[in-house]
């Protein structure tokens, strides 16, 4: 969820979670931190990164989540729009989402126990009321899906039937594909200008990383 350290963008940043009391019966999930260490090529040590994610193995079906499922880009349609980006001389370019799935918006009420780092300092009494999903959440995937659906849409892209992963901008007269794998995006097009747009909206509302 967070890296090298920054956990304060957990509640400031991402707008995650609202400290509220815990109501009355409220079932609760618990929640632990994964340390990574990120390795360059050379095997020397990048960074080191902490990720907030939650046991979702403890949720119920209709009590803490419903739609889980999420579509995957087909190999067929990557490696098509892979050929015909070489056929035709386009530019390709791949971009990583920032914690892509921190990102999605749930439409159920649940209430998480403070992480540990947090409950230090802090009223310990109070819960955690999530507004965005968590990694491990069963209804993350769908969750983060849904929520770049939306934005490609709103940015004038449509899903194809074929393959809702692959996202076309048929509008302009020089065309922008966009192909999702969960949090990679393939971007591909023959005006380099439009693509250095592309990749602007999306920055100023994912937080991708090239």
């Amino acid at each position: 969820m967070c890296r090298d350290g920054g956990r304060d963008a957990l509640i400031s940043g991402n707008e995650t979670w609202d400290l509220v009391d815990a109501p009355k019966g409220v079932k609760l999930i618990g929640c632990r931190w994964v340390y990574k260490v990120k390795y360059n090529t050379d095997i020397s040590i990048n960074r080191y990164k902490a990720q907030l994610v939650e046991k979702g193995y403890t949720q119920q079906h209709d009590i803490d989540y419903n739609e889980t499922f999420a579509p995957v880009a087909k190999m067929t349609t990557a490696r098509v729009l892979l050929a015909v980006a070489a056929t035709k001389g386009w530019h390709l370019h791949q971009m990583d989402v920032k914690n892509a799935f921190p990102q999605g918006e749930l439409e159920e009420q649940l209430y998480m126990v403070q992480p540990p780092v947090f409950q230090s300092g802090m009223n310990t009494s109070v819960i955690c009321r999530l507004k965005k999903s968590l990694y491990k959440l069963k209804q993350a995937p769908c969750a983060w899906n849904m929520k770049i659906t939306q934005r490609m849409r709103r940015m004038g892209f449509a899903p194809l039937k074929s393959d809702t992963s692959l996202f076309v901008q048929s509008s302009q007269s020089r065309p922008i594909s966009i192909l999702l794998y969960v949090d990679d995006l393939v971007i591909a097009g023959a005006d380099l200008g439009e693509i250095n747009c592309v990749k602007s909206q999306l920055a100023a509302s994912l937080l991708p990383r090239d």
